[in-house]
C-alpha cells in the first residue's frame, strides 16, 4: 500500500514532503466512504462521498500560509481540513495547541499524521465556532486593571510588568523604608494596601522579613533595592 512511502519517510524528517502526508491522509478519508483525488483544481486533496464534498490542505506545519489557503477553499465548500505531521514534544503540542484554536475559530477542521505508523487524528471538525466566554478570566483581567495605579507599563513591554501587586509591595517596603517595622494592620492602613498583611508575608520579591508576630521589616534584599533606589518606584497616588 502507498501509505508505507510516507512512513519510511519519517525516520527522516528533514526528507518529508507534503506528498508523504497524502497517502495516509487518503486512506483515512476512504475507510469513511469518499472518492478521494489528489491535485484537483487548486485544492491539494478533494474527497467525495454521495452529495458531500470536502476539501484538505496539506502542509508541514501550520503558517498563515495554509490558512489562507484553507479559508480560501471555504468559497468552494463548507468542509475544509488542514493537516500536517504530528507535533513533537511539549513545545509543539503547544504550538498545535494555539493553532488549532485559531483554526476552530475559522471554522476549518484539523488533522495530525503519525506517519511512522500512517494513523490520521482529527482534532476538529469544520463548522461554525461557537464562542465561548470565560466570567473568571474577564474578572481577573478587569480587577487587575482597576487596582493598577496609572499606567505604569508601556503595551508591548517584553519584559518586566508593573503589576497591581508589585506597586503594592512597593508601597509596602517604601513605607517600612521609613518605618523600621510595623504591623501589618499599620502599613494596610499608611500604604493604602489592604492586602499588605499578606504580600510580606507571601514576600515573593524577598523584600520583607517578619521581625516578631504580625510584625514586619525591610530584609537584606529590601535593604539593597533600597539602597540602590529601586524601591522610590512605588506608587504615590492610591
Amino acid at each position: 500500500m502507498s501509505r508505507g512511502r510516507g512512513t519510511a519517510n519519517l525516520v527522516h524528517m528533514d526528507k518529508i514532503a507534503e506528498t508523504d502526508l497524502y497517502p495516509p491522509v487518503k486512506a483515512w478519508l476512504e475507510a469513511q466512504g469518499y472518492t478521494v483525488k489528489g491535485e484537483v483544481g487548486a485544492a491539494d486533496v478533494v474527497a467525495q462521498a454521495e452529495t458531500q464534498m470536502l476539501i484538505v490542505e496539506l502542509k508541514l506545519g501550520f503558517s498563515l500560509v495554509l490558512l489562507q489557503q484553507a479559508v480560501a477553499r471555504q468559497a468552494i465548500c463548507d468542509a475544509v481540513y488542514v493537516a500536517v505531521p504530528r507535533w513533537r514534544g511539549k513545545a509543539g503540542w503547544r504550538s498545535f495547541k494555539g493553532n488549532l484554536g485559531l483554526c476552530r475559530r475559522l471554522g476549518l477542521g484539523v488533522l495530525s499524521v503519525q506517519m511512522a505508523g500512517g494513523e490520521v487524528q482529527e482534532h476538529a471538525v469544520p463548522g461554525p465556532f461557537q464562542w465561548r466566554k470565560s466570567p473568571a478570566r474577564r474578572g481577573r483581567l478587569m480587577r487587575e486593571f482597576e487596582a493598577r495605579v496609572g499606567d505604569p507599563t508601556h503595551g508591548g513591554t517584553n519584559g518586566q510588568v508593573m503589576t497591581s501587586y508589585r506597586q503594592d509591595a512597593l508601597a509596602c517596603a517604601a513605607y517600612l523604608a521609613g518605618a523600621g517595622t510595623a504591623k501589618g494592620a499599620e502599613v494596610a492602613r499608611a500604604a493604602g494596601v489592604g492586602r499588605a498583611t499578606r504580600i510580606m508575608a507571601d514576600n515573593h520579591h524577598g523584600w520583607f522579613c517578619r521581625v516578631a508576630r504580625g510584625v514586619y521589616a525591610l530584609s537584606d534584599t529590601g535593604v539593597t533595592a533600597l539602597a540602590s533606589g529601586y524601591i522610590t518606584d512605588a506608587p504615590t497616588a492610591r
